[in-house]
């Protein structure tokens, strides 16, 4: 009987999936040692979102994140981390030098393996940054990306076994050092039997020492059958996780999976009471995070218009803080337009981010309207091959609107002549800011950009969704601070209390006693009326969060002038005045929350 090998995905992929990576170290670390005791070997603590969201949402240091697992399952776990290539932990593709400090560094903070992956397949962006991991002293598992297409979009070619398979073999023509191969689908889309096929192919090509390792979703409610097709064809290792992160959006269950292979000629070889146990300790551990319910769905519509769960949840959450998720359906239909006329990149980070800007803009702005920054640079070329030619009307588009010419460069060169890219221009903006340039400052920098700075200066507020009852005890917390006169007071006294962006109505009774409810419609923007019904109303093309104004009442603004950047789905959109005037207010602040149609600013022609 063949022992199948299994990587624990809870405290990355897990966190990603259905809390959108928001969740704090000290909060999973009973449960993540609780795993141990269980007999797990092998967890993936971090990388991917879970880099980048302890600094924009969490108010934590990713490293400091990586140190604590560490301490936690002793010197012998395998801790495993994500990297997407030449993008490493970020959404931008970076120099040589940061893609080297990133092996450094991991492995300096208690990593063991790097799954290294590029949505593009492209050998280029996993060929520098495998040797870099490899010549740190990490194990590298280097990664081929599967998707599968719908009806109607089958490329013949693109996303094939064949197309795999070759993927593979120039990554063996490359000479790139690595330990084991994995075959990453972050959609959940691809068929059972592409992927039989796949690890088959591959199993004939690389040397039999080679562990196999191979990562689905069930988010289209598929992940669990392309896992027995993936056995069957001779992987050794696939990913699960443990309750209340499985299954939906997220990997299979261990103990699903545990069930499956009984009475096979195959087993995962766990204590299921031990794993009962442990799952326990985490739901305990997660009871106070808000789930969203799409996070637990098997969502069909996902095998049609392929979205990774990793981004699932993250964009719907970012919908429903910019008061659109209604609009969600239409996104991902879109998505099928936008992937075929995208060149057929595989929909997992970036590239999936950038299909659903892009998607997203085509709702709320109109077909090919607005090209989503990244988007444009990939159809470009500027995040290198992707499997199939761009349509050629997206690519003239692209050009026009980002400024860039098409390139088939290599994106690391691109990038090391670009001194914005450079470690130099980081240690700037930190002795810019009075921080001192560490490695680790300097990365951070590099690779989270101005919100990197923000966590670093601590200006930064929280961005953890709590669930409502937590949300309530953290607003009766913050009460008394803000209601000087209790629990002493003889009089009633009402007050709205901010915790993490959401209002809520805080009130005292006498002698004290406090209770808390949401706040119902409260926002600055909604209690500003305009000052002038004669003036030109400009309005929001599309909802989202204000970031920066960049105009003030009683400026002259010239049409086509940016007075506005608003931030949905990971992208900022300046907004321009489309009529020339005086400025004659301004009716929203920032941090304000607009619908797409709402008056921001009033303009005297």
């Amino acid at each position: 009987m063949k022992k199948i090998k299994f990587m624990d995905t809870s405290f990355r992929d897990g966190f990603q999936s259905c809390y959108g990576a928001r969740v704090k170290t000290e909060d999973f670390l009973p449960a993540l040692k609780a795993a141990v005791n269980a007999g797990t070997r092998h967890f993936e603590i971090g990388g991917g979102a879970r880099f980048q969201s302890l600094y924009f949402y969490c108010q934590e240091d990713a490293f400091d994140m990586m140190d604590a697992c560490r301490k936690a399952v002793g010197p012998d776990i395998n801790l495993q981390t994500l990297a997407r290539g030449a993008n490493v932990v970020g959404l931008i593709s970076q120099s040589r030098e940061v893609i080297d400090l990133h092996a450094k560094l991991f492995k300096k903070h208690g990593v063991t393996t790097i799954r290294n992956f590029d949505a593009l397949n492209d050998v280029r962006n996993l060929s520098y940054s495998g040797r870099c991991i490899h010549n740190h002293g990490l194990k590298h598992q280097v990664t081929v990306t599967l998707m599968g297409l719908p009806p109607g979009l089958d490329e013949g070619y693109a996303h094939s076994p064949e197309f795999y398979a070759d993927s593979l073999k120039q990554i063996l023509k490359d000479e790139i050092p690595f330990d084991s191969v994995c075959f990453k689908d972050a959609s959940g889309t691809a068929t059972p039997k592409t992927v039989y096929e796949t690890v088959k192919a591959a199993r004939a090509i690389l040397p039999p020492e080679i562990e196999i390792h191979v990562h689905s979703h069930s988010t289209a409610g598929m992940g669990v059958s392309c896992y027995m097709g993936a056995i069957e064809a001779g992987a050794d290792i696939i990913d699960l996780a443990m309750r209340p992160v499985s299954g939906g959006t997220s990997q299979p269950d261990i103990l699903t999976m545990w069930h499956c292979l009984r009475g096979t000629d195959y087993t995962l070889d766990i204590d299921f009471e031990k794993i009962l146990a442990a799952e326990q300790v985490f739901i305990d551990c997660m009871e106070k995070y808000f789930l969203p319910p799409e996070a637990l769905e098997l969502n069909p519509l996902i095998a049609l218009s392929p979205m990774p769960g990793g981004a699932l949840t993250a964009n719907t959450q970012m919908m429903r803080d910019n008061n659109c998720l209604n609009l969600f359906p239409q996104v991902i239909r879109e998505m099928r337009e936008v992937v075929a006329r995208g060149g057929f990149g595989t929909s997992v980070t970036p590239v999936s981010q950038f299909y659903f800007q892009q998607a997203f803009n085509n709702v709320t702005q109109g077909k090919w309207k607005k090209i989503a920054d990244g988007y444009g640079k990939m159809v470009l070329g500027y995040f290198g091959h992707t499997p199939t030619e761009p349509d050629s009307e997206v690519v003239k588009l692209s050009s026009e609107q980002l400024g860039l010419e098409p390139t088939k460069e290599d994106v690391h060169d691109i990038n090391d002549r670009n001194p914005e890219l450079s470690t130099a221009a980081a240690k700037k903006k930190l002795e810019v800011n009075g921080l001192p340039a560490t490695e680790e400052n300097i990365f951070i920098t590099s690779t989270c950009g101005d919100k990197g700075i923000s966590y670093l200066t601590g200006s930064k507020p929280m961005g953890i969704r709590y669930n409502e009852a937590e949300e309530k005890k953290k607003a009766v917390a913050a009460a008394p601070a803000a209601a000087p006169c209790a629990p002493k007071c003889e009089k009633e006294a009402s007050y709205t209390i901010t915790v993490n962006g959401k209002a809520f109505n805080v009130h005292v009774a006498p002698g004290g006693a406090i209770t808390s409810s949401p706040a119902q419609g409260h926002s600055a923007a909604a209690a500003q009326q305009p000052s002038s019904a004669a003036a030109y109303e400009l309005k929001a093309p599309l909802p989202g969060t204000v970031v920066r104004i960049l105009a003030e009442a009683g400026d002259n603004v010239e049409a086509g002038e940016p007075v506005m950047v608003l931030e949905a789905m990971k992208m900022e959109t300046e907004i321009k005045t489309d009529k020339a005037g005086k400025i004659a207010d301004i009716l929203v602040s920032q941090g304000d929350t607009v619908a797409a149609g709402q008056a921001i600013i009033l303009i005297e022609e």
